[in-house]
Parts: C-alpha cells; sequence; structure tokens
C-alpha cells in the first residue's frame, strides 16, 4: 500500500518549483492563480526571494502549501496512494490530495492560518528546541515539572522531539534534558511556540476559518497528527486541524499507525526529503521516495 506524506514548515527553499512552474501549462496556471488568490506575488518571493523573506511564517506556510499541491499534481500520474499524512502544515496539503479541500480553500484556510500564527508570535514572543536521545517519556515528564509553559510539540521520530513554550521554560527544560542524558537540547531559531497553549489566540481565528469553509467527504483516509488515526469524517476532519494548532504534531505515532494498517511505500510530495530521513528512523524495512 503507497501512502502520499506532505512536509510542513521548514523544508522550503529559494527557488523551489520553479521547474515545475516552467514544466507545464496546467500547474502554472494552478501557481499563477495563487498569487491572485493571495492578493500578493508569492511566487517571486518563492523563485528568486531572499531566504530571509521565504522563512516568514506568512510568506513560507503559504509557499510550502504551493509547492506541494503542484508536485501532487505533477506527479499523480503513476501514482495510486490509499491513505495521505501531512507535517503540521503539510496536512492542509494531504487534505487537498484526498479530495477534502480545493486547492482555493485549502490556500486561504493556509494563508489564514500563517497570519494568525505571526501575530500569536509577535504578541508574546517564545521558543522550540530540539531534543535529541531521550524517551517520549522522559521529555514527557521534564516538561510536565519545569515551570512554566513548555510541552511536547513534535514526535518527529524516537529520540527526535521538539518542545515549545514560554522562553525561560524552555531554555530551563533544556538544561533539565541535557541532565537527564540528553544527546542534545539545541534552542531552534524560531520566535514562537509552535504547537503549544501560546498558539490559543491563532486556534481561535484559524477555528472561524475552517468552520467557514466547506469539507468535502474524502477519497482517502487521513491520518492526522492529533488523533494518529485514520480519519474520513469532514467534521472530525475540521476538529482535528484546529486542534493541531495547540496540540503535538504526533508524526512518530501516525507514521506507525499507517504501517499498521499496510503501508509499505511512502511518497514524500513536497520540497525537501524531510519526512523520508524521519519515516526510515521510525521503520527501516518500508520504502520511501520522492513524488518528483
Amino acid at each position: 500500500m503507497k501512502a502520499l506524506v506532505f512536509p510542513g514548515q521548514g523544508s522550503q527553499y529559494v527557488g523551489m518549483g520553479k521547474e515545475l512552474y516552467e514544466s507545464r501549462k496546467d500547474i502554472k496556471d494552478l501557481m499563477d492563480s495563487a498569487n491572485h488568490i493571495l492578493g500578493f506575488d508569492i511566487l517571486s518571493t518563492m523563485f528568486n526571494g531572499t531566504e530571509e523573506d521565504l522563512k516568514k511564517t506568512e510568506v513560507t506556510q503559504p509557499a510550502i502549501f504551493i509547492y506541494s499541491v503542484a508536485a501532487l499534481k505533477a506527479a499523480l500520474n503513476g501514482v495510486a496512494p490509499e491513505m495521505v499524512a501531512g507535517h503540521s502544515l503539510g496536512e492542509f496539503s494531504a487534505l487537498v490530495a484526498n479530495g477534502v479541500l480545493t486547492f482555493e480553500d485549502g490556500l486561504k484556510l493556509v494563508a489564514a492560518r500563517a497570519k494568525a500564527m505571526q501575530e500569536a508570535c509577535d504578541a508574546n514572543p517564545s521558543s522550540m528546541a530540539a531534543i535529541l536521545g531521550l524517551a517520549d517519556d522522559v521529555v514527557e515528564r521534564i516538561c510536565e515539572e519545569t515551570p512554566g509553559i513548555v510541552v511536547p510539540a513534535n514526535y518527529n521520530c524516537p529520540g527526535q522531539l521538539v518542545i515549545s513554550g514560554e522562553t525561560t521554560a524552555v531554555e530551563l527544560a533544556c538544561k533539565n534534558m541535557k541532565e537527564a542524558g540528553a544527546k542534545r537540547a539545541l534552542m531552534l531559531p524560531v520566535n514562537g511556540a509552535f504547537h503549544s497553549p501560546l498558539m490559543q489566540p491563532a486556534q481561535e481565528k484559524l477555528a472561524e476559518a475552517i468552520h467557514n469553509t466547506k469539507f468535502y467527504k474524502p477519497t482517502m483516509p487521513v491520518y492526522q497528527n492529533i488523533t494518529t488515526t485514520a480519519v474520513t469524517d469532514p467534521e472530525e476532519i475540521k476538529l482535528n486541524l484546529i486542534a493541531q494548532l495547540t496540540g503535538p504534531v504526533k508524526w512518530t505515532q501516525s507514521v506507525q499507525n499507517m504501517i499498521q494498517k499496510g503501508a509499505t511505500s511512502f511518497v514524500e510530495v513536497g520540497p525537501g526529503k524531510t519526512l523520508q530521513g524521519l519515516i526510515k528512523k521510525i521503520n527501516n524495512t518500508v520504502e520511501v521516495s520522492s513524488a518528483i
């Protein structure tokens, strides 16, 4: 069984999508429509902008979504998936792949999500950190015992978690993680606490946008970050998307459940190869590849 997986923020690079844009008229038309939908020329930033410009959340998230859906369109011939999943932002691309969202509605939601997250970051500067070499339960315990707001945000693969929260709490948790035997506890260059309670203001704005958007019945299950299990009910998909903004991305558990349900091949659709590397660390018996 084949699964399509879609990457999230951090996978972007300048020039992404340019070859696709120039390769086929239908893909060019799709990507050109993104400028119209967003009301600004995002393609010029994707193709020729600076890394700093592309790193801004309000640009990064729609840019990755646009590239991922374009890559999906390019790769559809010969790809017959039976399940989909996306890492954080990638979940919106996955929902286009399984027919739940149109490209236009998905892009509008991603833009609203990115704007709301950026505003939450600006209002309450906070941090994230990568923790390597500790068991999940140890990371969870240290977060619980650390004063202030700090929580596990991304379960990327065994021994690789990201924590998120108030800067002082994250810094203290990092110190405690190292003392507990972590190989590394590295503060990340982000000014925000994604997938933590500090995203509550953004969650409220995203919820309104999601409830005003038409979600269609999926053609195949989506394994969502919050539940880690196959979801096919459009209303449940909506609620899980909203919950994801303040809850953890349980990527390890999602991939394990997909494999348990028969996935033997994972195709990454979007920029980079991050998810392929994580999946091989979760289970090195499955096949991984890029869509294009």
